[in-house]
Formats: structure tokens, C-alpha cells, sequence
């Protein structure tokens, strides 16, 4: 897709959230379900979030400045985590009006009119949340991956208030409408708490095992071919679209500068190109092999923090979630 991609689906998401709040209130005022209210009461919360993550998509692709010299890729995992509170404060809302429809049961009316509205929103929701995923993993964009899969968790919600209502319009039983509720506000809260551990993952630099795999196999590489002698003090995190890595590559003690020089900005060359997708921040800091042994790390390229099967813990890193 362009690279324009990400701006048009959240645009998109933008309007199609305002479509979803409406359909869903008119669906809850014909039949007065409380399945349906709760299925509408998530809605303005995504509404909310939506606008959020259109403001966030933004200001993650402004550029590095002097007050944010690694650029504002992190609002992505605020973004997300605020998102996620906002879904778990609509699960006990809806988990609420469940409860208080268990008590004094609605007076359920049209219940075929609103089925309709509903299976035609749960249709075009989920077509929206599928395009944002897609679009979110192949720009790496944290943003529109949390938002597809909130829009998807919408879709979930949607299904079983149309369960609900439909099962009411079989069995004649009204108790079923706020058990569907109380099934929608569960299923909220899962979606919520999913996001909002997304969201402290990526806050706290947690590792991405698949990006420190193929950092190590690309140096490996490079040791292998003799364009370094080793390497350690590895460190690697993603934001978003951007990675940024911090690593001390060993070159031969009595190797000249200029040839020290050139051989490092092969590797990192290599570096870039095999994350072509994404915008590579590399730092290198070029040592004499014979100081390895000066390092208590252990040998480089063996024990590395970012091996799987490194006793030191893990290097930091951003973590992006699909």
C-alpha cells in the first residue's frame, strides 16, 4: 500500500465510528434492548479512542527534534494503553446496565428492525478492523493495530448482542437480553486488558524477541564473513516504524582507522537492509578485539543479553504486538 495507507484507514475508522455510535443508538431506541445499549455504550468509547489514535498516528511521524531527539514513535503505546482504559471503564458500564436489566427487565419492542441494524454495523466493522490490521503490521504502526483490534473486539460485542436479541425472539424469554449484555461487557474487558498490557510492554522496553533474533543472525553473519571480529553490548528497541539499535562491534586492534571505519559501515549497511521496512537508527561503537577480554559479558556473540539463551536478563527494547 502508499504510504499514505495509514492516514486514510484511520480517517476512514474516524468516520465509520461516528456511522457505528449512530446506527447502534438507533437500534437501542426502537427495541429499548439492553443488549443493544451495551453494544452502543462501547461504541462511544471507541469513538473517543479512534480520535485519539488519529491524533497519535500524527504526532508519531513528526520528526526527531531537540526536544525529542528519538522522535514521539512512544505516544503509540500511550495511545494504546489509554485506549485500553477507556474499553475497561465502558466493560463496567455495560457490565452495570446488565446488572440493572437482570432487576427491572426492559420493555423489549421491534426486536427484527434492530437485529438488521445490528448484523449490517457488525458487517462493515469488520471489514474496517481487518483493513487496520493489515495495514498497522505492514507499516509496523502500533496505532492502527490497536485500533483494528478494538474495532474487531466491537464486532465480537455486536455478535452477541445480536445472539441476545435473537434469542429472546425465539425462546419469548427478556432475561436473555441482559445476560447477552452481561457477555458483552466480558468480552470488553478482555479487549481492554489486552490493550492496556500492550500498552506496559512497550512502555517498559520490553524485548522483541523476533527483532533481537534477527539483529543477532545479521551480525552473526557479519562476524562469519570477517567483516568484525565480534560483537557485544548489544542493545535494540522498535517504535513503531523505527528501530534503534546501540551495539560495540570488535575490529582487529592493529586494523586502521579509515578501514575500521569502512568495515563497521558495511555492517551497518547490512543492518539496513535487512529491516528495509522500517527507518534504522544505528549505533556503533568500534572497539579492539583484545579488549573483549576486558568485558565480563562473557565472549561476544555468545552471551549477548538478547540470546534466548543468555543468563543475563533481557536488553531493552520496544515491543510491538499483533
Amino acid at each position: 500500500m502508499a504510504a499514505g495507507a495509514p492516514k486514510l484507514v484511520i480517517r476512514i475508522s474516524l468516520a465509520v465510528s461516528a456511522v457505528m455510535l449512530a446506527g447502534k443508538l438507533t437500534a437501542w431506541l426502537l427495541t429499548h434492548s439492553t443488549a443493544l445499549l451495551a453494544d452502543a455504550a462501547e461504541s462511544v468509547v471507541h469513538g473517543a479512542a479512534t480520535g485519539l489514535a488519529a491524533f497519535s498516528l500524527w504526532l508519531a511521524a513528526q520528526p526527531a527534534d531537540e526536544s525529542h531527539p528519538y522522535g514521539h514513535g512512544r505516544i503509540a503505546y500511550f495511545s494504546a494503553g489509554f485506549e485500553g482504559a477507556l474499553v475497561l471503564a465502558a466493560a463496567g458500564a455495560v457490565i452495570w446496565s446488565a446488572i440493572d436489566g437482570l432487576v427491572h427487565p426492559p420493555a423489549l419492542q421491534r426486536l427484527g428492525t434492530g437485529l438488521g441494524i445490528a448484523a449490517g454495523l457488525a458487517a462493515i466493522n469488520l471489514g474496517l478492523g481487518l483493513a487496520l490490521i493489515r495495514v498497522g503490521k505492514k507499516h509496523n504502526a502500533l496505532i492502527l493495530t490497536a485500533n483494528g483490534h478494538h474495532v474487531l473486539s466491537d464486532v465480537w460485542t455486536t455478535g452477541a448482542a445480536i445472539l441476545g436479541v435473537a434469542l429472546v425472539l425465539v425462546t419469548n424469554a427478556a432475561w436473555l437480553d441482559p445476560v447477552a449484555a452481561l457477555v458483552i461487557g466480558a468480552l470488553i474487558m478482555v479487549s481492554g486488558a489486552a490493550l492496556v498490557r500492550t500498552s506496559f510492554r512497550g512502555l517498559m522496553d520490553r524485548v522483541d524477541p523476533a527483532l533481537g533474533r534477527d539483529l543477532i543472525e545479521e551480525l552473526d553473519r557479519a562476524v562469519r564473513e570477517g567483516r568484525i571480529t565480534a560483537f557485544h553490548q548489544l542493545r535494540c528497541r522498535r517504535l513503531n516504524d523505527e528501530i534503534w539499535i546501540d551495539v560495540h562491534l570488535l575490529v582487529p586492534g592493529a586494523l586502521a582507522t579509515v578501514d575500521a571505519h569502512h568495515a563497521v559501515t558495511d555492517v551497518e549497511e547490512a543492518v539496513r537492509r535487512r529491516f528495509a521496512a522500517d527507518r534504522v537508527h544505528m549505533t556503533s561503537h568500534i572497539e579492539p578485539a583484545e579488549h573483549e577480554v576486558g568485558h565480563p559479558d562473557g565472549h561476544a556473540g555468545v552471551s549477548e543479553p538478547l540470546r534466548s539463551d543468555a543468563p543475563a536478563p533481557p536488553a531493552a527494547s520496544g515491543d510491538a504486538p499483533s
